[in-house]
């Protein structure tokens, strides 16, 4: 019987070693499994290597992770904000690599890793600093620069209802990376709010299939206060 839910963070983190490379969601806080993450600093791995859309906000969820001294390097596209003080310091100060990677070329690497595709061609970053030593051509008169896929030894997710085969469903726009990323890691690891019964999820609501999860952990949903913070944060990014 296929059982992928989990009730115990630390034993499904365990695999996770040091030196690895790991995706985590999130569109700031938006998505961004903080339990997880929490999990993974009392693990005490290190020399990791992080991909996410942002650099962190303030002391916690990911920030939080930086400031342990945990990261070897991040790949991201928006690793400067106002809130984004944690980053700054350890970059400025040498102890953290910066690989930039414009948010659409971001997306659409991870969805090549996931897709089994051998590279893609963009033209996103072309004529920048950012093209500077990879191969460029022209196609149809307009100039590409070939980027390669990312992938990941794990992913770390948020959705709001899972299965115990793994499939999720997510809410609103908490959903951003997690499905690509879930796709271009050898080994998924989703928080849920709720696990619910095979067949409880319609089918035509299932974002990520379960063939791309290997664990699902329940995680109590957060406070109302804390609920709402998340939203208004995911507000004043997107007006931002």
């Amino acid at each position: 019987m296929i059982n992928k839910a989990e009730k115990n963070i630390t034993d499904v983190l365990s695999q996770i070693k040091d030196g690895a490379t790991i995706m985590i969601g999130g569109f700031g806080t938006a998505g961004q499994p903080a339990e997880l993450i929490d999990g993974l600093i009392n693990l005490g791995v290190k020399d990791l290597v992080i991909i996410n859309n942002n650099a962190g906000n303030g002391d916690h969820g990911l920030a939080k992770l930086l400031k342990t001294g945990a990261v070897r390097k991040i790949i991201c596209s928006f690793p400067r904000q106002s809130d984004s003080w944690v980053f700054d310091e350890l970059y400025h100060a040498g102890k953290i690599e910066l690989e930039l990677v414009p948010q659409g070329n971001l997306a659409c690497r991870i969805q090549a890793a996931g897709m089994g595709l051998g590279a893609v061609y963009t033209p996103t970053g072309f004529g920048t600093l950012l093209a500077e030593g990879k191969e460029t051509r022209e196609i149809d008169g307009k100039h590409y620069v070939l980027e390669y896929p990312i992938k990941a030894d794990f992913a770390l997710i948020k959705a709001s209802r899972g299965d115990r085969w793994g499939n999720l469903v997510y809410r609103k726009s908490a959903r951003n990376f997690g499905p690509i990323m879930a796709m271009a890691a050898d080994v998924t690891i989703a928080q849920v709010s709720e696990t619910v019964e095979l067949g409880a999820l319609d089918p035509e609501h299932i974002i990520t299939p379960g063939i791309f999860v290997q664990h699902v952990v329940q995680i109590q949903p957060a406070s109302t206060e804390s609920a709402s913070a998340e939203l208004s944060n995911t507000a004043t990014t997107a007006t931002a």
